[in-house]
């Protein structure tokens, strides 16, 4: 069982984003910006092209919704997608509250924040997602 999966059953403690019975959103714990947030699915497939279509489908519109919530609680000019898959062997999606293009570049330095920052972020994330 791959960490997300551990993380999606409860296993491991996460910054709970959104979730249904297909999918999970948490905080990333290594965030470019504050509001970075993985979508994964339940189902445990390493490569985000071995999901079916109809996986594919519904794993897209979840994250849209997703990107929507972040859009909402981090304002931004865009919520940037990023499938990198190389990490974590758990198909996912990385949405990004952008102000500009620097903000996706994987080799910039990794933020901290502190507990009450991430708790606060994920909450206001969640809310967002809720309200839509």
């Amino acid at each position: 069982m791959s960490i997300f999966s551990k993380i999606a059953a409860g296993e491991i403690p996460s910054y709970k984003c959104a979730e249904n019975d297909k999918f999970y959103a948490f905080l990333d714990i290594n965030p470019l910006v504050k509001g970075h947030t993985l979508v994964i699915p339940r189902r445990e497939v390493d490569y985000i092209f071995d999901l079916t279509d109809e996986e594919t489908a519904e794993y897209h519109v979840f994250a849209k919704k997703v990107a929507q919530a972040i859009k909402i609680a981090f304002p931004c000019v865009k919520v940037g997608m990023a499938v990198l898959g190389l990490e974590v062997p758990h198909a996912h999606i990385h949405l990004i509250p952008m102000q500009s293009e620097k903000d996706m570049l994987f080799s910039n330095p990794k933020q901290k924040f502190s507990d009450e920052e991430m708790a606060d972020a994920a909450r206001r994330i969640n809310d967002a997602f809720q309200s839509l």
